[in-house]
């Protein structure tokens, strides 16, 4: 028993030294059947940033797993250019995030102003009428809305 203290211990050394903590889950814990549920909203048009956001999303699905955490990404405005296929410099990032179970919603009313339709998105992205509302009402439902 004592033996096993010591080299629990010593496993959290790294940590220690480091000046990390563990990041206490708040109840109900995140689960399969309740997952953490969080929207991320992008509206620059900015490659970089698209980028940095998506990297956020992968560390977030990272941190609580694959089936623990649902994660949608609201693009609007102009960040909606990432969702677009004639536009989009991340097209590939996009899709990767797909196949790990991230989904893009791009707003219709910023396709409706540049004059395209849904067909003006990546494959398996989904419009939706409004992005902002879309965030809102997901909130009201108890998703987290993060803008990192």
């Amino acid at each position: 028993m004592r033996r096993r203290r010591l080299l629990a211990g010593l496993a959290a050394l790294p940590l220690m030294a480091a000046g990390r903590r563990e990041t206490e889950l708040s109840d109900p814990k995140p689960s399969i059947d309740a997952p953490r549920r969080i929207v991320v909203s992008i509206s620059e048009r900015d490659q970089d940033r698209a980028n940095a956001v998506f990297s956020n999303v992968i560390n977030i699905q990272g941190f609580y797993g694959q089936d623990m955490v649902e994660i949608v990404v609201v693009a609007y405005g102009p960040g909606v250019r990432h969702l677009l296929k004639e536009d989009s410099q991340v097209a590939e990032r996009v899709a990767s995030l797909q196949a790990y179970g991230i989904e893009f919603l791009a707003c219709g009313a910023t396709l409706d102003t540049l004059g395209l339709g849904p067909e003006a998105v990546l494959p398996g992205i989904a419009v939706v009428q409004n992005g902002l509302p879309e965030i809102v009402e997901r909130q009201l439902r108890g998703w987290v809305h993060l803008r990192p």
